[in-house]
């Protein structure tokens, strides 16, 4: 190893065992040298080719000598055709490699191996090349190859920076964010790539341009002198030209990689190679050895765009993140596959969730692979035919399915766990360990019947409740996030790998199967149920793609009477008879009217599930009569010519759209959370329905305030939200009355026109044009006129609406408007 120092880099050159560097070598002794290899190292069937291959012009030599010029510590002889032909573009001699010897008069050859190719040139010292070439020129060429060296210099230096500098990655933001994932390390360490316009598709355009540059280019030039760390174009299989880093240069190898999880070395070795290198590709993710010769200097249009393989931690698996379980399961379901994320933290590793949105219901991988952790042995599979004793059932939903616990090995594993942390707790303030990040999918622990009990989070409504669902008893519930507690990091593992002890079961030869459940049969199954301590029953069969059991419920009494089963007892019951169809039709004068089969109905009185009509003969109040009694009391609103700052929850179009007051949203949705978690956890009340009366509805996973607008058949109701200003069908069973403490807040929905437009039977062009450049979105008011109502739903206004999130100029959405209309027009 002879170390070359150049500036405050030190450069290796390597030579084979036993042979002294070529550079202290005498012409005599180099000549000897040369003799020696020709006459005992060169193959024999090579010589008589040798001996008779012309002698190179001196204007050739020449050439050679400027390339080797630019090569001080050496050029691999077989780097030298394609140095040659991007030059000067002249194919190079062929027979020269194999007769190096004719290019002994102007470079040193050193031979690394018996192959005559394998050897190194070295550009002799300038005094004796120009003593064999035309002294004539000797000025002349070398003023020439000075002026034509320092020229390549300066546009290679700036079009082929040394250091190259690529803008940081910039997290998404706004909108829906998906995501490929390309390797997994552990779960702490997840190379992905963002999908999108500013991502994967600038990406795809940058590798494009590559492409058509590098392979159009001829006078791009094969990088030569390499070092660990520095970003290059590599052309890749499939004639693909891609961004890379060198990782390595190791026995003549370069290793690349294609992203920059790559730490720099504190001393970069810069060494010469001839085959491949080992690259890593710094937007696809993974490394390869690539060929020396498909490695080419990175040009500086192709640095703007930030590295688009970038890492990332999966929520709710850190602990576990080095678990070779965990880690294949999360590969297996995960790696080359596209996922829509949630991303919980931006930093410089964000913190995601993966979620699977290609089947008909969103899968959450990271609690899904959270599952590979389950310990087998503690895992209850119910038997076809089995019986099982004490039996608790622990919830009933409303389509008749429901949640038992079994004795188990698994139930009794859990029973000692929960206790360890309730002495635990006991010991400790929980408020240590109040959840910071609630996420759907995260498992947690929240205090129920005295004792603390394993939820999972579902649906987060507001940053202060969410819907969790209880493990081991199925129940769902909607709680406050400051009751959660995270678990102890000590039992974390303990909790984790219990299985849920809640079992999913459904009354054979009943609904769901067979039709769908009513009310009163859902009250019936929980009131027998719920009140009983412990049952009996028989698997009939195991649905293992719903994940649900088939079964026979029994008393202990009935036990295995099949006769006298709960299912026997229920199905004799007169209780599947569903209420009669109820119709509304608006008369032109603008009252209301319903029709049944034999009268009209004014009411609905639901107790306890069952219906019953009260019959009146007084004549129907009018749609617009309301009762006053505990209204909110109505909206302020700007005076006229004023601005206001407003938000578009509803964009019909121009003659008809909902605004809502900026500065009351935080009261809004501080209403929406009360209103959440009071509903969810307070008892249904028999509620009377009647039309323009006020109610608490249950949309979603939301309650909002409504006015009941009509009853229709199979038990719906038609309600407008008296906050929101949209129409909705919803059943009646997910109407409670609407509290007073829930009536002081005035009601947020306004119904707007736009001024400055005539008003008109709008098309659809038009509606669509103004609806995407309002809905959704805050604006400014500029209210012209107020049609004032008795009700606050029926309140009008005439306003201008201005868009103002341009830094330099307003839109005001009339004039945008009426030059669509013209547009439109001109179309017609």
């Amino acid at each position: 190893v002879e170390k070359v120092h150049r500036g405050d880099q030190i450069d290796g050159l390597l030579y084979p065992a036993k042979k002294i560097p070529p550079t202290a070598k005498s012409d005599t002794e180099q000549e000897k040298v040369s003799q020696n290899v020709t006459s005992s190292k060169v193959d024999p069937v090579i010589k008589p080719n040798m001996e008779t291959s012309p002698a190179p012009s001196s204007d050739f030599k020449q050439k050679v000598v400027n390339i080797l010029l630019k090569y001080s510590n050496g050029l691999w002889a077989n780097a030298l055709p394609k140095l040659y032909q991007d030059m000067y573009q002249l194919k190079f001699p062929e027979d020269i490699l194999n007769n190096l010897e004719l290019l002994s008069d102007v470079c040193i050859v050193d031979y690394v191996s018996e192959v005559p190719r394998k050897a190194i040139l070295y550009a002799k010292p300038q005094r004796r090349i120009d003593e064999n070439l035309n002294v004539t020129e000797k000025v002349q060429r070398r003023d020439s190859m000075k002026a034509t060296a320092e020229q390549q210099y300066e546009e290679s230096k700036d079009q082929y920076p040394e250091n190259i500098t690529v803008p940081p990655l910039i997290i998404p933001s706004e909108g829906s964010v998906s995501v490929m994932v390309l390797e997994i390390k552990n779960t702490n360490e997840v190379l992905i790539r963002y999908v999108g316009k500013d991502y994967s598709s600038a990406q795809e355009q940058m590798e494009d341009d590559m492409k058509g540059y590098y392979s159009q280019n001829s006078t791009v030039a094969v990088a030569q002198s390499l070092s660990v760390g520095q970003l290059v174009a590599v052309h890749a299989e499939e004639d693909a030209w891609l961004r890379a880093r060198i990782i390595s240069l190791e026995d003549n190898r370069i290793k690349a990689s294609n992203y920059f999880f790559w730490h720099m070395e504190k001393e970069l070795k810069q060494i010469f190679f001839s085959d491949a290198q080992s690259v890593c590709y710094v937007d696809h993710g993974f490394s390869e050895f690539v060929e020396s010769n498909s490695v080419y200097r990175l040009r500086k249009q192709f640095t703007s765009l930030p590295f688009q393989a970038t890492k990332c931690k999966l929520a709710g698996l850190e602990v576990f993140c080095d678990d070779p379980v965990l880690v294949k399961t999360v590969e297996s379901q995960t790696c080359s596959k596209i996922f829509a994320v949630e991303i919980l933290e931006k930093s410089d590793t964000p913190l995601l969730v993966l979620y699977d949105t290609s089947g008909e219901d969103d899968i959450n991988i990271n609690a899904t692979c959270l599952k590979a952790l389950y310990d087998k042995s503690l895992e209850l599979h119910l038997q076809a035919d089995a019986l099982y004793t004490n039996v608790r059932i622990t919830s009933v939903f409303s389509d008749g399915s429901l949640y038992c616990q079994v004795p188990s090995k698994g139930l009794s594993r859990l029973s000692e766990v929960l206790q360890k942390i309730e002495d635990f707790f006991l010991y400790k303030q929980t408020t240590e360990f109040n959840v910071s990040l609630p996420f759907c999918g995260k498992i947690c622990l929240f205090p129920s019947k005295g004792t603390w009990a394993r939820v999972e989070i579902r649906i987060i409504h507001t940053r202060r409740a969410l819907d969790v669902q209880f493990m081991d008893t199925g129940t769902v519930a909607t709680v406050k996030v400051s009751e959660l507690r995270e678990i102890p990091p000590q039992f974390l593992r303990e909790v984790i790998a219990i299985p849920p002890q809640g079992i999913k079961c459904c009354l054979a030869d009943l609904p769901p199967n067979t039709g769908m459940w009513t009310p009163d049969a859902v009250l019936w199954l929980r009131d027998t149920v719920m009140n009983c301590p412990e049952f009996s029953m028989k698997v009939v069969k195991q649905d293992g793609s719903k994940g649900i059991a088939h079964i026979y419920l029994f008393a202990p009494e009935n036990f295995p009477d099949v006769d006298h089963s709960i299912n026997q007892q229920i199905k004799n019951a007169d209780l599947w008879k569903h209420q009669k169809d109820v119709f509304l039709s608006v008369t032109p004068g603008g009252t209301s009217s319903t029709k049944v089969t034999s009268d009209a109905v004014s009411a609905l009185q639901l107790t306890s599930g069952k219906s019953e009509k009260s019959f009146s003969d007084s004549p129907r109040e009018p749609s617009s009569a309301v009762s006053t009694i505990d209204m909110p009391p109505p909206l302020p609103l700007s005076k006229t010519g004023e601005l206001m700052d407003v938000y578009v929850s509803v964009a019909c179009h121009p003659g008809h759209f909902i605004v809502q007051p900026w500065k009351e949203l935080h009261n809004l949705e501080a209403l929406m959370e009360e209103m959440i978690l009071y509903y969810s956890r307070a008892e249904e009340k028999p509620v009377n329905v009647e039309k323009n009366k006020l109610y608490a509805a249950k949309i979603g996973n939301q309650w909002y305030r409504v006015i009941l607008k009509g009853i229709l058949r199979n038990g719906f109701l038609s309600v407008y939200e008296l906050d929101y200003g949209k129409h909705e069908f919803v059943s009646i069973e997910k109407i409670q009355p609407l509290m007073d403490t829930f009536r002081k807040l005035p009601f947020q929905a306004v119904t707007a026109q736009l001024a400055g437009v005539k008003s008109q039977q709008w098309s659809e062009e038009a509606s669509i044009v103004f609806r995407n450049l309002v809905e959704k979105k805050p604006l400014v008011a500029q209210i012209q006129a107020v049609n004032e109502s008795s009700n606050p739903w029926d309140r009008k206004i005439v306003t201008f609406l201005v868009d103002t999130s341009l830094p330099e100029t307003d839109i005001w959405i009339h004039d945008f408007v009426s030059q669509s209309l013209v547009e439109f027009s001109k179309d017609d």
